[in-house]
């Protein structure tokens, strides 16, 4: 049951997982958007939940405590677990860094990316730093083609990179800051760069 990020030393699992009050209720409303006896549809989001209550992790007691939520075999809970990359069966970094690779990213300059990563935070793809700050993955498409390359820390997009802002952004994380987020050039979202280029002047009503 292991497959992702390596933690940066032996880790333990904990003997018991539940909800808190908040995640319960949560989990609740999301169940009750399924019918009855499909509440295992649920299982996805569930897992989210139970793994950002982790720490950005699944223990198995909590893979098992969903199982039981839900009226499932523990086996099926894990078989979901296991097969999307999103959840990690061991314990990662405060900072999980996800460089994607996949072909506009890497048209664009994510090898430059990746190799910044590994230097700046001393490690290799799927380690976590000795101090437990950083994990670092390579993903496939994160859906931000238009502003490649990019990564994914945690639930935040950096955008349009290079190896010098890649830099900076994990210093700025390093140093307990939180850098902007987006495109880390002169770039409103995904428009284009240096601003629009039609519908550049209006008329006023009546013209």
């Amino acid at each position: 049951m292991s497959h992702g990020v390596a933690p940066a030393g032996p880790f333990e699992q904990p003997a018991s997982f539940e909800f808190s009050a908040e995640n319960k209720a949560w989990a609740d409303k999301i169940i009750a958007r399924y019918p009855a006896g499909r509440q295992q549809s649920a299982i996805v989001p569930l897992l989210d939940i139970a793994q950002r209550q982790s720490g950005g992790w699944l223990p198995r007691a909590a893979m098992e405590y969903l199982a039981e939520l839900l009226g499932m075999a523990v086996i099926r809970v894990y078989e979901v677990a296991s097969f999307y990359t999103m959840f990690n069966m061991a314990p990662v970094g405060k900072h999980l860094v996800q460089v994607c690779t996949t072909t506009p990213c890497w048209l664009r300059g994510s090898d430059a990316v990746l190799a910044a990563c590994k230097s700046r935070l001393g490690i290799d793809i799927n380690q976590t730093t000795p101090d437990g700050q950083f994990s670092l993955m390579e993903v496939e498409c994160l859906g931000a083609c238009v502003n490649a390359p990019m990564i994914q820390v945690n639930d935040d997009f950096y955008e349009d990179l290079t190896a010098e802002t890649t830099l900076k952004v994990l210093d700025a994380l390093a140093r307990g800051e939180s850098p902007r987020t987006g495109p880390q050039i002169e770039r409103q979202t995904s428009c284009p760069e240096g601003g629009p280029t039609t519908l550049t002047t209006f008329k006023a009503a009546g013209e």
